[in-house]
């Protein structure tokens, strides 16, 4: 893949920062408490718990994703028409999306896989990859008759051939 000049760097340092400020405040840690230095957990002040709604994880979980896959475009724009079917190309991409779908449904507790996710896969697909076909012939089993065939004429002609050494030997001639 050739380099290519830095164009979307703010959009990333966007979701980056968006990222720091969800992790830094505390918004992710759900479980976590706050207990002060020699303080008796009881007697220290309350903390303030953020409570997480169905409704505020998917939305959280809907602007993280649009954000995953916004990377993956921007991942893809190296990639030339001729490189779209090539694994050893795509795979990177492909798999930084899909990691970074699964681990933050992972991170908030939202069910993996989910109609989201597959979403942005399959639009990856639809946008990507629907042109790629298999190059090489797909090599299938024969018919079972023909299977059957090649199975049973080899099981047939080994007593044959078995009773032929046997009638041939027994000529009476010692052998030197």
């Amino acid at each position: 893949m050739a380099p290519r000049a830095q164009t979307g760097s703010g959009r990333l340092s966007r979701g980056l920062l968006l990222l720091w400020a969800l992790l830094g405040t505390g918004v992710c840690h759900t479980g976590a408490e706050a207990e002060g230095f020699g303080q008796d957990a009881r007697t220290s002040p309350p903390v303030a718990m953020f409570n997480w709604t169905a409704q505020l994880v998917e939305e959280t979980y809907t602007n993280i994703t649009q954000k995953c896959w916004e990377f993956f475009v921007d991942l893809m724009r190296n990639v030339t028409a001729s490189e779209l079917c090539e694994w050893k190309v795509i795979s990177r991409p492909y798999s930084l999306l899909q990691a970074c779908l699964e681990g933050w449904a992972d991170h908030l507790h939202y069910g993996y896989p989910n109609a989201l996710a597959e979403q942005y896969i399959f639009q990856s697909h639809h946008r990507y990859f629907h042109n790629c076909t298999l190059e090489h012939q797909v090599y299938f089993d024969p018919p079972e008759d023909v299977l059957l065939a090649m199975i049973i004429a080899p099981i047939c002609l080994i007593p044959f051939l078995v009773t032929l050494v046997i009638w041939r030997s027994k000529d009476g001639k010692a052998q030197p």
